[in-house]
């Protein structure tokens, strides 16, 4: 492989590079002048010919300023008053430019590049020449200048993608011997957050039930699948209150609640979305979705999807990136909805400490407080976690029509503090759903497993444990930084575009049952995808990103925009026309099974007949995952919460004796909840589909926030879904039930203001209330 770099100049927008030399100057003020510059390194199979030369700058370069790009580099910090930093994405995984480039390239003809990353090169030129720096500084500097849980410094021209990496064989935990002590051994050196609980569990599972030693690469899978992220333990379990147990959990307590609603849910509580019931519209569908053909109109009955799931421990850590995959997370739940759902909004929210914004101070934030090493500060999050929900919805094409925003810090004095140290990061989706798709196929001996998206990369590594953490900061660096994934939205919108053709062929629909791949990747989602049938998954059926990936990584890691599904084998061709069709990476791993049991097998010769009839057994070969559905998933007992009440001490509310009508209008107008929108609203598109009925915003000049969200299901028809989103975390600190009720109360209170509004239109409101 070769190594050819091209650089272009500038690296920045002026505007980027003026925030960027602000930040410094406020680290430093000894910081005079900034200038940047890219460098795209392209990896060869060979060296470039002349006309692959002028393919590759043109693909690279301005078409209005070509003397911009060149061979050499334009900066250089080689005399004492300049200093030199190269920051990249870290090079463990191909990123989503990367992708996206090469594919470019190979569309071209230009098949001899095989992966294309983009580093950006700053030049800081200081106040006085001969200036030393200490290495302290200047890694402050370089702090700031990246972000180290997707890039990282680079000390010298990139010369090889190759790190080196020799993928970590799998081996047996020796349960067996060491009882308990071998889990808390791998417990640690694998970041899994087990707790007591779990290493008491495990334990007398495989020692005493399975009478066997488990893998590593089982435990990992446990870890992962079986956490509070993915299990929602906490709120299935068991309440122990002042030693008196509760006759139901919380979720029990939620899902009471259906008995006094409108029982118009045709999906509740299960599945990857809720859905109510909808209305009958006119569709416009191609008549054959596998090939180019004429469109027609469809009248059928469209169901009305929501979804909402938060993307805290990925945000805190990595706000844009997080917020990304927090947006493509849950367009994934959207669109793997019964057999398969329509995208058409979006929804976000943000919650985060005390923004302690610089030159400009407010009353109540404290600038003494701290926040974990490995958190980015409440202010990053909000400006960087919206931008990054934004742009993937903007990239894939989803609007965000709706949201809140809310920062809170608080100490008592009593010493406790009340904040959001892990932030908030809220996504809901809007969609829908035909009303013949509602149901899964259940899985049937013979099935075929389908993966379909993005080939499998090292990214999100543990995702499902790391976010279990109970106080973040308390794991492994290193390990949360393996569990933050990349956002992908181009490779999502080809893969919604596989789904949205097999739902266009109506009951000839090659989706039997569909699930979105989160965390612990295939692990957890496989494992749910064939319950309780069972499956054979084959390792070298997967299409790799990286050929350094262990069977671990392969197996837990949750990398982005990918889906699993089950069809019948007759289905197999149809499947890969669309795919191909679509350029969505589509690859058959496995057969659905009748033994119960999820096998995982590194196999060169992949006869899954064996498999079929049960003669495998007889070989009696050690798989890395060879697991019974029942004990893993199925039959797991409740867990038990033993908690206190805590005395609360009950105060009154009191204003300052000081306190002015305008001093206080002062200070309500510099709350996030109450201020300006405009650095989330005033950005990307916020009406693509041609769906959406009511923007953001409102009146003539766009600038008050609208109420509502407004969403239409066709382009033929007035009927559509009214979303409004009532949240008022902070009132439950002073009396939660209350507080419940008056979020719920303002839900109302704006769809009866907007029902009021729309009496000659056909709409179904979502109704939602937040208390974090």
């Amino acid at each position: 492989m070769v190594i050819v770099r091209f650089y272009r100049k500038p690296g920045l927008s002026s505007a980027a590079t003026a925030t960027k030399l602000r930040q410094l100057r406020q680290n430093t003020p000894l910081v005079r002048e900034l200038q940047t510059e890219l460098c795209f390194n392209v990896e060869t199979t060979s060296s470039f010919t002349e006309s692959e030369l002028e393919k590759i700058s043109w693909i690279l370069g301005s078409p209005f300023e070509p003397q911009n790009l060149t061979t050499e580099p334009n900066l250089h910090g080689v005399y004492h008053g300049s200093l030199l930093i190269e920051i990249g994405p870290r090079l463990n995984f191909s990123t989503a430019f990367s992708s996206n480039a090469v594919s470019i390239c190979n569309s071209i003809g230009l098949k001899k590049v095989t992966r294309l990353e983009v580093s950006t090169r700053y030049l800081i030129l200081w106040e006085q020449d001969g200036l030393a720096i200490s290495p302290a500084v200047e890694e402050e500097l370089s702090g700031l200048l990246h972000d180290r849980m997707t890039q990282c410094r680079y000390n010298k021209p990139i010369e090889s993608f190759e790190l080196g990496i020799t993928p970590e064989e799998w081996y047996e935990v020796d349960v067996l011997s060491d009882g308990r002590k071998a889990l808390e051994k791998v417990n640690s050196h694998l970041g899994l957050a087990f707790d007591d609980w779990d290493l008491d569990f495990y334990t007398d599972l495989f020692k005493n039930k399975l009478k066997r030693n488990p893998t590593s690469v089982e435990c990992f899978d446990l870890a992962q699948s079986n956490s509070e992220h993915s299990r929602h333990w906490f709120f299935k379990g068991r309440m122990v209150i002042n030693g008196k147990e509760q006759t139901e959990s919380l979720i029990d307590m939620i899902i009471n609640t259906q008995n006094y609603t409108n029982p118009n849910n045709v999906i509740k509580f299960s599945d990857n979305s809720s859905a109510m019931e909808g209305f009958e519209v006119k569709h416009l569908r191609p008549t054959d979705s596998k090939e180019a053909s004429s469109f027609k109109t469809v009248q059928s009955k469209s169901h009305l999807i929501f979804t909402a799931e938060t993307h805290n421990f990925p945000t805190g850590v990595a706000p844009f990136s997080g917020a990304t995959t927090g947006t493509g997370g849950r367009i994934r739940d959207v669109h793997a909805v019964g057999r398969g759902g329509h995208c058409i909004a979006g929804t976000a929210g943000y919650c985060v400490g005390n923004l302690l914004m610089p030159d400009y101070e407010l009353p109540w934030e404290d600038p003494c407080v701290q926040y974990p090493d490995n958190f980015a500060p409440p202010l990053e999050v909000l400006i960087e976690a919206s931008n990054g929900a934004s742009d993937y919805g903007n990239k894939f094409g989803e609007p965000v029509i709706s949201g809140f925003a809310r920062s809170f810090g608080m100490l008592e004095p009593s010493g406790d503090r009340r904040e959001w140290i892990k932030p908030i990061m809220f996504s809901g989706g809007i969609g829908s759903l035909d009303a013949d798709m509602i149901n899964k196929l259940k899985p049937e001996k013979g099935m075929k497993v389908v993966k379909l998206g993005g080939p499998v990369y090292r990214i999100g590594v543990g995702g499902g444990s790391a976010s279990s953490v109970e106080v973040q900061g308390d794991n492994k660096s290193e390990l949360d930084f393996g569990a933050v994934q990349r956002g992908d939205a181009e490779m999502e919108q080809k893969l919604n575009r596989v789904i949205r053709a097999c739902l266009e062929r109506g009951s000839e629909n090659p989706i039997c049952s569909i699930h979105d791949q989160g965390a612990g990747g295939n692990g957890n989602v496989l494992k749910e995808l064939v319950e309780p049938s069972g499956a054979i998954i084959f390792t070298n059926k997967f299409q790799l990103g990286d050929p350094t990936i262990s069977t671990l990584e392969l197996w837990g890691a949750e990398y982005q925009e990918n889906d699993a599904m089950l069809c019948h084998a007759t289905d197999v061709p149809l499947l890969q026309q669309i795919g191909d069709r679509e350029r969505c990476p589509i690859n058959f791993v496995g057969t659905v099974l009748d033994s119960g049991k999820v096998i995982l097998s590194e196999e060169e010769e992949m006869d899954e007949k064996k498999y079929l009839s049960g003669s495998y057994a007889q070989e009696n070969v050690r798989h890395p995952v060879d697991l019974e559905l029942e004990l893993v998933l199925g039959k797991m007992p409740q867990k038990v919460f033993n908690l206190d009440r805590k005395p609360a001490i009950v105060k009154s509310l009191s204003l300052p004796a000081d306190l002015t009508v305008k001093l206080a209008l002062e200070r309500v107008l510099r709350l996030p909840s109450v201020a300006s929108k405009r650095y989330l609203t005033n950005k990307v598109d916020r009406c693509v589909t041609g769906l959406i009925a009511q923007q953001q915003c409102v009146g003539p000049l766009h600038t008050p926030l609208a109420d509502v969200a407004v969403t239409a299901l066709t382009h033929f028809s007035p009927e559509g879904i009214a979303s409004a989103i009532g949240e008022q975390p902070v009132k439950g600190l002073v009396d939660a039930p209350a507080g419940a009720r008056m979020a719920v109360a303002e839900s109302l209170n704006l769809v009866f203001e907007v029902s009021d509004k729309m009496k000659n239109l056909n709409f179904t409101f979502f109704i939602y209330s937040i208390l974090f």
